[in-house]
């Protein structure tokens, strides 16, 4: 039998990124999105549902979050569920989590938070490593 494990989620950041650093240089942040969702109950009155999602990125990824967001920041994030269990005070515990494999910041370039205005200037680095990242500044570059 198939699988498939896909997520991709809109939401904002819950808290600014922080980047750590495990044992073998690999950089690890974790990061909480809030999702929206708007539905109709059967009164016929709009309700606001939020889903709080945490998600783990690696690499240069989780550095670039955290160098460019901040609470607030919308993203767009794919990636897929993983199941964390360990076990505290003799019970067996688990949490669903998303593992972050690629994102896309929404908004003003560069900007902290979902209302500022600034200018996305990149390390030279990250520029050629993750251009696909950045969004074109010219409208007319948009191909629709």
């Amino acid at each position: 039998m198939a699988s498939f494990n896909r997520v991709v989620l809109v939401g904002n950041l819950t808290r600014d990124p922080e980047c750590r650093y495990i044992p073998s240089g690999t950089a690890v942040a974790d990061i909480c999105l809030a999702v929206n969702d708007r539905r109709k109950t059967p009164t016929g009155e709009w309700a606001d549902e939020t889903t709080f999602v945490d998600i783990t990125l690696w690499g240069r990824q989780a550095e670039v979050v955290a160098e460019f967001c901040t609470k607030g920041s919308p993203l767009l994030l794919e990636g897929r569920l993983k199941l964390d269990t360990w076990e505290a005070d003799g019970q067996k515990r688990s949490k669903l989590k998303v593992v972050g494999e690629r994102i896309q910041f929404l908004g003003t370039p560069g900007a902290k938070g979902s209302g500022s205005t600034g200018t996305f200037r990149p390390s030279a680095q990250s520029a050629q490593s993750y251009d696909e990242m950045i969004p074109p500044n010219d409208p007319e570059d948009i191909p629709f």
